[in-house]
């Protein structure tokens, strides 16, 4: 019998669960707050990346907004458990640095693949452009979070490296292949937002509204996206032509959009 990628998620999912069942039947003195947290919260990654993948198979359906509404929202409770218990000070006391880069790099990637599909739809785009500005802003948001959790490796006399090329990309806060895709996915998302949304403003219809989930504020803060893109994707071209320059990461999109956003501040 052969599986597919995706069954091997919800069989994983599944596995997780009950094994939760069974620590959850023990005695309080015997389970770890933590190990619970971090079973449970893997059974949510690996049941909606299996949602996910379906979404994206079948190019996010016109019905599709309540359905990442939902992933949003099921992506988000591990956080607000640990904050509505007040189980610690701080989510990473608990969660963990990787466990919440990982809930934050998987909201804004589905909020970015959802947004890509939505901007291939022009008809919707001339009568949903402020609601596309609100996925793109909470999307944006989760990445540039997701990209904040650990900060940068300060490099001094105390701290030895044998490759100057992992140091300078752990002093840029770049810890793995999935920070350079979320500074580029940032900066994707910042160009979709001023080509498409800039003079408009978040809708709050109904269902469609609202997909942010534990970290991202209910009202939003104004986002500047030639700013924050132009930032983070300058960024995105130094390490790649830098440090990375051997691995050739493709910078031609990014150089692009920089292009595109220098016209829009001259004009």
């Amino acid at each position: 019998m052969f599986f597919s990628l995706t069954d091997h998620f919800l069989i994983r999912a599944s596995a997780a669960l009950e094994k939760l069942k069974l620590l959850c039947g023990e005695e309080k003195k015997c389970s770890n707050p933590s190990n619970l947290l971090e079973l449970y919260t893997q059974a949510i990654l690996d049941m909606t990346y299996f949602e996910e993948n379906k979404l994206v198979d079948e190019d996010f359906p016109e019905d599709s907004s309540q359905k990442v509404k939902e992933l949003i929202t099921f992506l988000s409770e591990p956080e607000i458990l640990v904050k509505e218990n007040n189980m610690y000070p701080k989510h990473c006391d608990l969660l963990g640095d990787e466990l919440l880069e990982c809930l934050s790099w998987r909201r804004g990637a589905l909020l970015y693949m959802y947004c890509h599909s939505l901007t291939k739809r022009r008809e919707w785009l001339t009568r949903k452009s402020g609601l596309l500005k609100e996925y793109l802003v909470d999307g944006i948001s989760y990445l540039l979070q997701m990209l904040n959790y650990r900060c940068p490796t300060q490099l001094d006399e105390g701290v030895s490296f044998q490759d100057l090329d992992t140091a300078k990309l752990l002093s840029e806060g770049i810890f793995s292949d999935i920070h350079l895709l979320a500074m580029m996915y940032s900066g994707e998302m910042c160009y979709w937002g001023l080509k498409h949304c800039a003079d408009q403003q978040p809708e709050n219809q109904g269902m469609d509204a609202g997909v942010s989930g534990a970290s991202c504020t209910t009202h939003r803060e104004p986002l500047d996206f030639r700013e924050v893109g132009e930032k983070i994707l300058k960024k995105y071209v130094s390490v790649c032509e830098g440090p990375l320059k051997e691995q050739e990461w493709n910078t031609t999109n990014a150089k692009q959009i920089l292009n595109f956003f220098q016209h829009r501040s001259n004009s």
